[in-house]
């Protein structure tokens, strides 16, 4: 099995998936539910070319690669040392030929890459509106989390300049901001195709959401049944389980 320098700050994650493992520095930030449920409400059709924007340490790219027949995959992530630990997994995995991380910005992505060039975009962007309650705007976890340097209008329509016609984004995000998520998306000719929202219990609110646009595609949205992510407090539900591939 391949060896491959960790800094001491960091560890190597089993992604139960292909063997596949993952580098990660908890003191940064690490992969969580929301990155995993991506992966399993993405749709990747066999062929496809896809774009992981805010990819942090590589973990939907491979996701992917371990669950779908994309032809290739793209990483755009902004942090130099979390862009270095997902281009260190890809090589742990020997996912080279089929993964690449690429260090820019996702404001800059139209810049990066060829317009109409990818039939799939995920991305589980920052949640929080702005800096407010952020001590250290600079912090590794700040940035993910928080608006700090990119905003949901930056996502969306960096989006829509790369794909295809008929190319889908695929979304994470939280229930609060739906309606402004819902104008964005058809501000930039992104039609919202399918959406799932997500229940930590099933007497709880929703935390989060699921959502497919589609470019150029026709006004009509397909709302899934909702998901629920424990039985109980530790005890996933089977269909969790499925999603993480256990």
């Amino acid at each position: 099995m391949e060896e491959i320098q960790l800094k001491p700050t960091e560890r190597l994650d089993d992604l139960q998936r292909n063997g596949y493992r993952i580098i990660q520095d908890p003191g940064r930030f690490c992969f969580g539910m929301d990155a995993v449920l991506l992966s399993g409400f993405a749709e990747v059709k066999a062929g496809s070319k896809v774009l992981d924007m805010g990819t942090g340490t590589g973990i939907i790219p491979i996701l992917l690669e371990a669950k779908t027949k994309a032809a290739h995959l793209t990483g755009l992530e902004i942090q130099h040392d979390s862009a270095d630990m997902a281009r260190r997994s890809v090589y742990l995995n020997h996912l080279e030929e089929k993964i690449d991380i690429v260090e820019g910005d996702i404001k800059g992505a139209a810049q990066l890459f060829e317009a109409a060039s990818f039939d799939v975009v995920t991305c589980n962007p920052p949640y929080m509106i702005g800096q407010h309650g952020i001590t250290n705007p600079e912090a590794p976890k700040a940035i993910a989390r928080h608006e700090v340097l990119c905003t949901l209008e930056d996502v969306v329509s960096q989006a829509a300049h790369l794909l295809r016609p008929g190319g889908s984004l695929f979304l994470v995000h939280r229930p609060f901001r739906l309606s402004e998520i819902m104008v964005t998306l058809t501000a930039y000719k992104l039609e919202p195709k399918r959406m799932q929202l997500v229940y930590p219990f099933v007497d709880k609110e929703p935390n989060m959401v699921l959502l497919q646009a589609v470019r150029g595609g026709k006004p009509r949205m397909t709302v899934e049944k909702p998901l629920i992510i424990y039985k109980e407090p530790g005890i996933y539900q089977d269909e969790i389980y499925d999603i993480y591939g256990y």
